[in-house]
């Protein structure tokens, strides 16, 4: 009899720090929805930056829109219709270096850059001539050059596009592209003319933020960007044919031809998808590894299982007779494992990731292994406890930093928990825990 009690005491107290273990989901899951809400005032911060200085660009090279009228079978008879068909060049080479900078608001940080971009290509006769398909007659008197641009409040400086030889201005679109802003230039087109080919350039300067992005509105697109960043990301559809990197800067070229894309050289304005237009850009982001929100997310992932390895070495304490702990020291014990993310929170807006887990972790380890020496009355204790916690923060960060092998570390770590856990306790009497001391292998009781 004596020996099912202690069974069932021993039952009970397992079955009851498992649930606590589980309690502790809800202070963790707090602190979860807090770094979500941290994280979306973040974006918020990005977003006005990005509202007075330039949102994320995509630039495209000049496409030619041209009304071409055909006559439509309509209820009282023929009548004259104008579609709007598009013709993109032949080449497209553009060439790019960002100035790079990071703008704070607030706590926030974001980076943003001004593009200096130059245009060239050209457009040859057999292709304009081409628009004229299917019986339709183009209005060559009313073409336009137009220049998609994502976000033109971003345009700092705009020369005049130099076209045969000639400059015309350019100025606010008319009309969009693909459902992108443009700028355009009128170009009244004399296909009498002994030109056949006609070449065309222009230079910007374009402010945005976080990425930039290209276009490729040729049948061949030549694209060279550098810039003084240290993490560059190439984005897109396309990756860069050649790309180099080093501590400063970062240079990338890529080619792109018309059979790559979805969309083709030509067609009716109205019928090119917009989604389809934009999945074809490729450019460069200014990637900033791991952020300060995305850290602590992973931290917080990773919480209970520490809170439950915790819980874990403070039951051994118990198994083995160094310290009898009550359920309200376990509660104790987990929440101040849980305050452990949000300190780490505060503090990492405030002075950066590495220098917050490490200032959070020496003030959880200090506090918890002094209340285990005080509530144990042994130094010994508090010590053992405080290396053990000290240890499990050393393997969280390895995990938090590591974006490649965090799994693969997290799942040995766990098995390394499991086997040194059943080593531990591979001679503990689980009958005997609490009758006469330490539970030890030997003669049950009667």
């Amino acid at each position: 009899m004596q020996v099912r009690n202690w069974t069932q005491n021993i039952t009970f107290k397992v079955i009851g720090v498992g649930l606590l273990a589980l309690v502790m989901l809800i202070p963790l899951a707090q602190v979860q929805s807090l770094v979500g809400e941290r994280r979306g005032l973040e974006s918020e911060a990005r977003e006005r930056i990005a509202e007075r200085w330039g949102r994320q660009q995509t630039v495209g090279g000049p496409v030619l829109v041209v009304p071409v009228r055909r006559q439509l079978q309509g209820e009282k008879g023929w009548i004259l219709a104008d579609e709007e068909r598009y013709l993109l060049s032949e080449k497209l080479l553009v060439e790019g270096s960002l100035a790079t900078e990071v703008r704070q608001y607030g706590i926030y940080a974001t980076p943003i850059y001004t593009a200096a971009l130059s245009v060239s290509g050209g457009f040859n006769r057999d292709s304009l001539e081409a628009l004229a398909t299917n019986g339709g007659e183009p209005q060559w008197a009313q073409a336009v050059l137009r220049v998609p641009i994502a976000d033109v409040r971003g345009i700092r400086s705009m020369s005049a596009l130099t076209l045969d030889g000639v400059e015309r201005p350019l100025g606010p679109g008319s009309g969009g592209f693909g459902g992108m802003t443009t700028t355009e230039v009128a170009w009244p087109i004399d296909l009498d003319g002994a030109r056949s080919a006609h070449e065309f350039s222009f230079s910007l300067r374009l402010a945005g933020t976080a990425s930039i992005s290209v276009l490729p509105l040729a049948r061949q697109t030549d694209v060279r960007l550098s810039g003084a960043w240290p993490d560059p990301s190439y984005v897109g559809a396309f990756l860069p044919e050649s790309h180099s990197e080093n501590r400063t800067e970062f240079r990338a070229h890529w080619q792109v031809l018309d059979l790559n894309r979805s969309y083709g050289q030509a067609g009716a304005s109205s019928a090119l998808n917009g989604l389809v237009l934009q999945q074809s850009a490729f450019g460069v982001e200014l990637f900033q590894p791991v952020g300060t929100y995305q850290q602590n997310e992973r931290a917080g992932k990773y919480g209970i299982l520490f809170i439950a390895l915790s819980f874990v070495a403070l039951f051994l304490f118990e198994a083995l007779g160094r310290w009898r702990v009550h359920p309200v020291q376990y509660l104790m014990v987990g929440l101040a494992l849980s305050t452990f993310y949000v300190l780490l929170l505060a503090l990492s807006e405030q002075i950066g990731f590495a220098w917050s887990y490490a200032l959070a972790s020496i003030a959880l380890v200090g506090i918890v292994g002094g209340y285990a020496a005080a509530a144990a009355r042994s130094r010994q204790a508090g010590a053992i406890l405080g290396g053990l916690l000290a240890l499990v923060y050393v393997l969280l960060y390895g995990l938090v930093i590591s974006e490649q092998y965090s799994l693969l570390m997290g799942a040995i770590a766990l098995l390394v928990a499991i086997a040194a856990l059943m080593y531990l306790t591979r001679r503990i009497d689980w009958y005997g825990i609490g009758i006469g001391g330490a539970g030890t292998t030997g003669r049950m009781p009667s």
